[in-house]
């Protein structure tokens, strides 16, 4: 009385197909489930036993063995309580088909029987379509429109345990008519307008520069001076995620659990701001069973961090290698998972504790020394990898009433995603300047003879570091595409190097 049937666990952004090996012997009543299996899995014996006996069938009062093969993969999640189930029932011979091993099941079972969504379901469809497209992918009702975006897939889908049985021996068929209940979602508007930030022509170049070639930002100003406006309203005037990017995104939110099941991609860019007292786990991912962090919800997108030097320093400098590979390894004990950190960060900060140092119109009340120690929660390291420093003034009361001449976020978009594009067709993928390599850095960012000389000027008198020298060709390619200019020229270099040392 032996039976095997397909599942799938999913590992940080990689599923596994798992051979789910059911054997049921003589001996005292007993259920172990073998495999390096964890507490979620093993709880599926009492889910499996209720969910069989009131789905009408019976429950083998044998000894039960199920092993998930391979055995040196850690499985985790309620996922695989939907082939445990039906592979005893095939090894105790209540469903009967030659062909159980053309399906992979994925799916919670609840105590009376039915089929409850799963996290990561995307991914499973995505890894099973690359590996043999002859499988047959059964999910719960409320992930079918998920799986199916994956469209080589055969995928179906039915509410209950019985049902699947029924189906998959020829007796019934899949209930996959839930797909006429999806609605898709429309692009939600835009919460803060370009056209609503008044006066601040300069941080609001800086930030069009930054979105238009994917650049790290750090704004600083006094209160109330538009910092957190200016960065809501950037979110606004990025483009709309590439079909790649899309898929990307969606299959990273859907690992995590925090995508609504509407069978739909994410099409907006990611736009995450955590609170300062966010921990080193939270912001790049890790804990017990190796979830992403902040930085890889913000993949393709923003990461943005208000009141920068409030933040712990080791969860900014946790920031630095994935800030530079654009990519973050965690690795625990418990294995080692790679996620994608490819974002654009802004951050904003006071030039002082009491926030006014430098204003004209405050008198600040900080010492040098309290000056000095909240810019130095902040290592050079660390800001050496933001490309732009941008000035945010207070506003005089003549700038804040003036409304001429506001653009849109629409408008802005449209000159962001022309940029966007030319860089796609120079790079030859869906890339920005800001992720172009040491090599591409040299042969698109060519300066003329003058903008050798400025630059070379510049990085001997400021003592500039060679990931400041290559950032600072990136920005002004970024500039020189704005203008619509195949050179980089003289004025293109000096508003990048104005950015860089402001």
């Amino acid at each position: 009385m032996f039976a095997a049937v397909y599942g799938m666990t999913v590992l940080g952004l990689q599923a596994h197909l798992i051979r789910v090996e059911v054997d049921v012997a003589n001996g005292l009543p007993s259920f172990d489930i073998v495999g390096l299996a964890t507490t979620s899995v093993r709880e599926a014996r009492d889910r499996v036993r209720s969910a069989i006996r009131n789905s009408g069938y019976q429950f083998p009062l044998q000894r039960v063995t199920v092993n998930l093969a391979p055995a040196d993969l850690r499985k985790e999640g309620s996922g695989l309580d939907l082939p445990i189930a039906i592979g005893i029932l095939a090894a105790t011979g209540q469903c009967l088909s030659s062909s159980l091993e053309r399906y992979v099941f994925s799916g919670e079972l609840s105590l009376e029987g039915t089929l409850r969504p799963v996290p990561g379901i995307l991914t499973m469809a995505i890894s099973l379509e690359r590996e043999n497209k002859s499988f047959i992918l059964i999910v719960p009702p409320e992930n079918l429109a998920e799986a199916r975006l994956v469209a080589d897939l055969e995928t179906h889908s039915s509410a209950s345990l019985d049902q699947i049985i029924k189906a998959i021996s020829k007796m019934g068929d899949f209930e996959d008519a839930i797909l006429s209940r999806v609605i898709q979602p429309e692009l939600s508007e835009t919460k803060v307008d370009w056209s609503d930030i008044h006066g601040q022509q300069q941080a609001k170049r800086a930030l069009e520069i930054a979105a238009a070639g994917g650049h790290n930002v750090v704004m600083q100003g006094p209160p109330g001076s538009g910092k957190t406006l200016l960065a809501k309203a950037y979110s606004g005037i990025l483009p709309l995620l590439s079909d790649q990017e899309s898929i990307e995104v969606t299959q990273l939110y859907s690992v995590s659990g925090m995508i609504s099941c509407n069978g739909s991609l994410v099409q907006e860019r990611p736009f995450r701001n955590p609170h300062h007292t966010v921990t080193k786990v939270g912001m790049i991912g890790g804990g017990r069973n190796l979830r992403p962090g902040e930085l890889s919800f913000a993949n393709h997108g923003v990461l943005f961090l208000d009141e920068f030097p409030e933040f712990a320093r080791e969860v900014l400098e946790c920031l630095r290698q994935p800030l530079e590979d654009r990519e973050l390894t965690i690795t625990r004990q418990a294995g080692s998972i790679t996620y994608p950190a490819k974002v654009s960060v802004i951050a904003s900060m006071n030039p002082c504790p009491c926030g006014y140092y430098g204003d004209q119109g405050r008198v600040c009340s900080c010492t040098p020394m309290q000056i000095q120690n909240y810019r130095g929660r902040l290592s050079g390291p660390l800001l050496d990898r933001f490309d732009m420093h941008v000035e945010v003034p207070r506003l005089n009361y003549s700038e804040l009433k003036n409304n001429i001449d506001n653009e849109s976020s629409i408008v802005v978009r449209e000159r962001v995603m022309a940029v966007r594009q030319i860089q796609w067709v120079r790079l030859g993928s869906v890339k920005t300047n800001a992720e172009m390599t040491a090599k591409e850095t040299k042969e698109f960012g060519k300066l003329t003879p003058s903008g050798e000389s400025l630059l070379q000027k510049i990085f001997d008198s400021q003592h500039l570091s060679a990931r400041a020298h290559d950032r600072i060709l990136r920005v002004a390619r970024t500039i020189a595409d704005l203008g619509g200019s195949s050179n980089i020229f003289p004025e293109h270099l000096a508003e990048a190097i104005q950015f860089r040392i402001s």
